[in-house]
């Protein structure tokens, strides 16, 4: 017999199921976002919907305007430059606290996401290769073991990666296999400094990259 599925799980599905919109741009910047016709879509009442809405909205990925309308926040190069420091200097702390706590089987893990994130890229596979990256990254966040820390991410990292898909092919150009490698190399000697200052600088340079194609857009 099927369990049934509690509030707080809808609730969450649908906040998922929304979010993965917005970052594989399903929902595009600006696009208008209805609860009435989300809920019918998805097959949910209006209140996990609203529920999720206002999430979003928390998070930077929806604007409200009180009994007017939600849209899909736009992309705004500002936004980027705020969000982009931010998320590197947490991803270093993960590294630095991760590093020493690593195992053998999470040396394992880490060769094969950067193995599938490489592939993914060369293929022009987006959402693979960004899946395979967050889970390259997650793996020193799990080892950091720092709830505050995955809270914080979990927050930012889909404004990174909805840039990331809107901009995937200009910036799989300018990706180097070599920048990860490093990282890597770093972890399995297990030198948390380093690998720190590499994962911060790989996030700084990405962070470079898309506030230079937003300019250029704006201009």
């Amino acid at each position: 017999m099927l369990q049934r599925i509690e509030r707080p799980t809808l609730s969450r599905t649908v906040y998922e199921t929304l979010l993965r919109a917005i970052v594989a741009g399903d929902l595009a910047p600006g696009a208008r976002v209805r609860d009435t016709a989300l809920a019918e879509e998805l097959g949910v009442s209006r209140t996990p919907v609203r529920e999720a809405l206002r999430r979003l909205e928390d998070e930077g990925l929806v604007e409200t305007r009180p009994n007017v309308e939600s849209r899909v926040a736009p992309v705004r190069a500002e936004r980027a430059a705020q969000a982009f420091p931010v998320v590197a200097a947490l991803h270093a702390l993960a590294a630095r606290l991760g590093v020493p706590a690593l195992t053998a089987a999470d040396d394992a893990a880490l060769a094969a996401h950067d193995t599938a994130r490489t592939t993914a890229l060369r293929r022009g596979e987006v959402v693979a290769a960004i899946e395979a990256d967050d889970a390259f990254h997650g793996v020193l966040l799990a080892a950091a073991g720092n709830d505050e820390l995955v809270r914080a991410l979990a927050r930012l990292m889909p404004q990174i990666r909805r840039l990331d898909v809107l901009h995937f092919s200009a910036l799989a150009e300018g990706h180097s296999h070599d920048e990860h490698a490093r990282i890597l190399a770093a972890c399995r000697r297990r030198d948390a400094a380093e690998a720190a200052r590499l994962v911060e600088a790989s996030f700084l340079a990405l962070g470079d990259q898309v506030s230079a194609i937003l300019a250029a857009a704006d201009a």
